[in-house]
């Protein structure tokens, strides 16, 4: 049996094993990154102002979209926050998608993969190490999943240990116009279905339906506005 010799070469600074090429493999073959069955949505997508994100990719089952920046070397500062930006600017012009971005770098840092580590659970965002191995003629990628996409518990996992109030709980902490506004709120609610009430809780107010826990949305009453949170698809 023939012994073949394998090495890792780094593509920064390479003339010929470029981004541009990195870009192509991938979009031929995005199972490569293995986060599904995708598609390739768009390539080079020009972002005005803000540059142009590498690769857009779609997953053909569900209205998942992946944000990919590739970075030759190390991953620095301005890498990780163009990634952030690129799925900002996707997620607000087409928010009937989910979506997450995805950073693949040849070197993820310790000290960057603290920081990035931090946005994960706010920022669904995928960390992923690329490795250009040499066998003779040939060079193959490979990509390790260094950081997956971390998603916070919903309110209705730990419903049963929040403490239960009452609406002169929410009187007592809250302005009259925000307690108004949630009160409309859930008049409109109550248009598609009449078994739907508020849930008043310490930090939040829910939703009941029939008396069950239904929290598609909530509501965050603050001292002078309201914020009405809802409830990715998983």
């Amino acid at each position: 049996m023939e012994y073949v010799q394998s090495e890792r070469i780094w593509l920064r600074g390479n003339p010929e094993l470029d981004e541009a090429w990195v870009q192509r493999v991938i979009a031929e073959n995005p199972s490569l990154l293995e986060l599904g069955d995708l598609s390739l949505k768009d390539k080079e997508r020009i972002h005005n102002g803000s540059g142009r994100l590498d690769l857009l990719l779609q997953d053909k089952e569900s209205k998942q979209r992946y944000e990919v920046e590739i970075q030759l070397g190390k991953t620095d500062e301005s890498h990780i926050i163009r990634t952030i930006e690129y799925w900002d600017i996707e997620r607000k012009r087409y928010p009937q998608y989910d979506h997450t971005a995805v950073i693949v770098a040849e070197d993820i840092t310790s000290r960057f993969l603290n920081v990035i580590s931090l946005f994960n659970g706010f920022i669904p965002l995928i960390a992923i190490q690329m490795q250009a191995i040499k066998i003779k003629d040939y060079v193959s990628l490979s990509f390790v999943k260094v950081l997956d996409e971390r998603k916070l518990g919903w309110i209705e996992e730990d419903e049963e240990v929040a403490e239960i109030t009452d609406r002169k709980y929410w009187e007592k902490q809250v302005s009259k116009t925000s307690l108004e506004i949630t009160d409309e709120i859930f008049n409109l609610l109550k248009e598609i279905n009449p078994n739907i009430s508020p849930n008043y809780r310490k930090w939040h107010i829910g939703i009941f339906i029939d008396k069950r826990v239904r929290n598609f949305a909530y509501l965050e009453p603050k001292k002078n506005w309201l914020i009405l949170r809802k409830r990715q698809k998983e």
